[in-house]
């Protein structure tokens, strides 16, 4: 717990004039009220920061309410800061953040994602399961131009010149992201034009969530002190790769991990074996979740190495979920789900991950074997035979599956069900038409 005395003592060695209270919203818009610090002293105390309910109502096409989605203009909550969150950063000099939970009165907010991951955290644990994750993000670095952004670079995967070419930015990204609390792993250069990804060190469910909000935030804005827009917009160019932000999850028991049998360090346990078989049958209503804008669908197809169909492979980069083999000489540590990406928000993913997940523990499904090869490569009778079917291919789709996925549905609570899922019907709407010019136009500088 950070005592107040440590927030107030951080205040005055960083020399904080604002303190952002952040929270993301169902469109997974980051968003924050700054106070400034001589008014801050009711907030450390407990008191929450107000903004309107109407707020997990808006898309990310506008500040304007989704129809349908059970809030309105009348309506206030509070932003409470979870003050174990507390940094002053780096890349904003006189300004620090904290991340908050929503809540209505002296109750959690029933529309609050990170509310959300907090009870299924707690549903794991009523279980005596502890969830550690990460996300894995791959973006692009643009240079903006007055004919629009163009591309950092032209290397390919791994190029040694792209690191050479990008080491100021990315070294700048990477200390402010230490000096956050992030154990930045490696870096590298990824298949498509200006993309990079740049792994962070897992942790506990919540804090990896609150991890992938520090981490757009931090690389977004240092990147763009260097003339860079750094974007996580799933597909920028249509016949390039484009960015995910694959999920890499593991569980553990009073503190071991029991992603592996006892002694058999290669080997899936069968509650681990459960748990990706109950997030592979509610996978098409997950994607909904994971995968959650319209661009997102144009990442996911085919030969594309993103996983595209109901499967699971050990080492297999066109599955949906991977078991990464490591060395030899090491244990199989965590599972990797590769349908998700930056436009989800990190609280409901992850959530409604963990909620798929514990359905399978609860009703043992059986995982199935591995695929070897490309699922794309097997015939279509034995994909059928094998339950490997195609996953959904436009947010549309995924929306339907979610409303028919009772599962999720009863997790998330009618609240936050009817509301999220009336932001990306808008959303959907509204951008289903677009050409693809314009739907990276107007998320290039969202996500």
């Amino acid at each position: 717990m950070t005592s107040v005395h440590t927030i107030r003592t951080l205040i005055q060695t960083h020399q904080v004039r604002f303190v952002r209270f952040i929270w993301c919203d169902n469109a997974n818009v980051i968003r924050a009220k700054a106070v400034r610090t001589t008014m801050l002293e009711p907030y450390l105390e407990g008191n929450g920061v107000g903004i309107a309910a109407a707020q997990q109502a808006l898309p990310v096409l506008y500040d304007a309410l989704a129809p349908g989605a059970g809030l309105t203009p009348d309506g206030e909550v509070h932003m409470r800061a979870d003050w174990t969150t507390f940094a002053a950063l780096p890349y904003a000099p006189g300004h620090a953040r904290v991340l908050t939970d929503i809540y209505d009165g002296d109750h959690p907010w029933h529309h609050c994602p990170r509310t959300f991951l907090r009870r299924m955290i707690a549903a794991a644990a009523a279980r005596d399961l502890s969830v550690y994750a990460a996300f894995e993000n791959e973006f692009s670095l643009l240079r903006p131009s007055d004919t629009g952004p163009t591309p950092f670079d032209q290397t390919v995967f791994c190029q040694t010149s792209a690191l050479d070419r990008a080491a100021e930015v990315i070294n700048a990204i990477t200390e402010d992201l230490e000096a956050q609390g992030l154990v930045v792993e490696m870096t590298y250069a990824e298949s498509g034009p200006g993309q990079f990804e740049l792994p962070v060190r897992y942790a506990d469910a919540l804090r990896a969530a609150d991890q992938q909000i520090v981490f757009r935030e931090t690389v977004r804005a240092r990147a763009a002190h260097y003339g860079l827009i750094a974007s996580f917009v799933p597909k920028i160019y249509p016949d390039k790769a484009g960015n995910g932000a694959h999920l890499h999850f593991s569980l553990a028991r009073q503190g071991t991990s029991i992603v592996t049998e006892p002694g058999q360090p290669r080997t899936l346990s069968a509650e681990m074996r459960a748990f990706m078989a109950g997030i592979l049958a509610h996978l098409p209503a997950l994607m909904a979740l994971t995968t959650p804008s319209a661009n997102s669908f144009k990442r996911i197809r085919p030969r594309f190495w993103s996983g595209a169909f109901t499967c699971w492979g050990t080492g297999n980069r066109e599955a949906a979920l991977r078991a990464p083999m490591p060395d030899s000489a090491q244990p199989l540590t965590n599972v990797e789900l590769k349908i998700s990406d930056a436009t989800a928000n990190p609280y409901l993913a992850l959530g409604a991950v963990i909620a798929a997940g514990l359905d399978g523990i609860d009703r043992q499904l059986p995982l199935g074997d591995p695929v070897r090869g490309d699922p794309a490569d097997l015939p279509e009778d034995e994909r059928l035979a094998r339950g490997i079917l195609p996953l959904p291919t436009s947010l549309g789709e995924a929306i339907a599956a979610l409303e028919r996925d009772d599962v999720l549905l009863e997790a998330l609570g009618s609240d936050l069900a009817r509301s999220y899922l009336a932001v990306r019907r808008a959303e959907w709407q509204a951008m289903k038409d677009m050409s693809h010019a314009e739907e990276v136009q107007l998320l290039l500088e969202r996500y």
